[in-house]
């Protein structure tokens, strides 16, 4: 059976989680993408890592059969066309935010199981986004948005909530999300964010408090898995770094229920899916949903936790197979994610290598994210991740615990 996936940069949940679960199904797999140097750059880092840190826990990312084509996979059209001079597609899929709404119309354009492209097209667009919901009924915030050259002053002239959250229109992982306090900040911020992202929309809207947390669920259109989420530790105003997630086996029942009935109300049931919201007296409300597996390793993480084949199930939906009513997942795992992040600009010159450890019932891995010798400036953003440690057991403290020691006993070094 032929699967195709669709990918821009490369990401851990593409190399280490997917490929190796479609090699495991039999699956031949070819992998779309506009950056098929990058690509086949990452599978060899993927493995250097593996083999310093001795890994036997899965396969090598190598696909022995991955096929790597160069295409424009930002155009659905290109895709379609792409695939119809190919092999015949008996998949489609993407885990990319970037790429939800081509891969809907693509399964669709080939009679093959998918996300409907208009749920993935309303949860990409955050401005889409609120307005369904508000439509629906289903939660209101104040939004506006701002088109791309669109001048940042006429915003002033609105009834902004101050501070408020301004954001790409279609952005992810905290890139250019920020907290701002009144209007003349607020056109600083956008003429900003346009001088990087010239052809950007951007959405202003309404600061929801509360803490920060996560559902992820998992769903094949008729039956719905929710497997638990995180509840995310954020750098101070005015950006959202997220620095650290807790695992959350199961968030109240009624904070659930919330959450479910707007994502309900996005058409949201296909697949994977992870939903950030804030609480605040008991009241869930969305900050954006992304409409794929959980990143930065976390995926990794929780098929580890729960001990399911997450990777392969959601593979398996897209091949049009139900999904079990019970997936057999653990309900007694606890985890921590901790992302050291870099505190200045220039270049690293000191950093741990990968590594794994047991200790005290508790499994800990720890991956570097940026390698020795490279600069980088300060982002404000995910893209200041140095590395990613992450640890599971059945004990919480005694996981905060190795985590804590761990970072304690690490060294890396920026210099300017």
């Amino acid at each position: 059976m032929r699967l195709y996936v669709l990918a821009r940069n490369p990401t851990d949940s593409v190399t280490e989680g997917f490929l190796p679960a479609a090699r495991r199904l039999g699956l031949d797999v070819t992998l779309l993408t506009d950056q098929p140097e990058s690509h086949r750059t990452e599978a060899h880092r993927t493995e250097a890592h593996r083999t310093e840190a001795h890994q036997s826990e899965s396969p090598l990312p190598g696909h022995p059969d991955l096929e790597i084509l160069e295409c424009d996979v930002r155009d659905f059209r290109a895709v379609i066309s792409r695939i119809s001079t190919h092999h015949t597609p008996d998949a489609i899929f993407t885990n990319s935010d970037h790429l939800q709404t081509q891969t809907a119309l693509a399964a669709e354009y080939f009679g093959l199981p998918g996300k409907d492209w208009r749920a993935a097209l309303r949860t990409k667009d955050k401005a889409q986004m609120r307005r369904h919901l508000a439509a629906a009924g289903a939660d209101a915030v104040w939004s506006a948005e701002l088109a791309a050259g669109q001048d940042p002053a006429e915003l002033t002239a609105l009834d902004v909530p101050y501070p408020c959250v301004l954001k790409p229109r279609e952005g992810v992982a905290s890139e250019d999300v920020v907290l701002v306090d009144g209007p003349d900040q607020l056109v600083k911020r956008c003429a900003e964010i346009q001088a990087r992202r010239p052809g950007a929309a951007l959405v202003v809207e309404e600061y929801l408090t509360g803490e920060l947390c996560t559902l992820e669920t998992l769903g094949d259109g008729r039956l719905r898995h929710v497997l638990g989420g995180f509840r995310t530790d954020v750098s101070p105003p005015p950006y959202f770094i997220e620095e650290r997630l807790a695992f959350e086996p199961a968030h109240p029942e009624p904070v659930v229920a919330q959450v479910l009935a707007q994502l309900d109300a996005l058409g949201v049931g296909f697949g994977a899916c992870h939903t950030e919201f804030v609480v605040a007296d008991g009241r869930a409300r969305l900050i954006e949903v992304n409409y794929r597996a959980i990143g930065d390793q976390c995926d990794l993480l929780l098929a580890q936790l729960l001990g399911i084949p997450l990777f392969e199930h959601i593979l398996r939906t897209h091949l049009g197979e139900p999904l079990p009513a019970d997936l057999g997942a653990r309900a007694d795992g606890r985890a921590r994610l901790d992302y050291p992040c870099a505190q200045r600009a220039g270049t690293l010159t000191a950093a741990p290598s990968a590594s794994e450890v047991t200790l005290d019932g508790v499994q800990l891995t720890y991956r570097p994210l940026r390698r020795v010798g490279e600069r980088h400036e300060l982002y404000g953003t995910n893209r200041d991740f140095l590395g990613v440690v992450r640890a599971t057991g059945t004990d919480q403290s005694a996981v905060d615990r190795a985590v804590a020691d761990f970072l304690a006993a690490q060294h890396w070094e920026i210099t300017p």
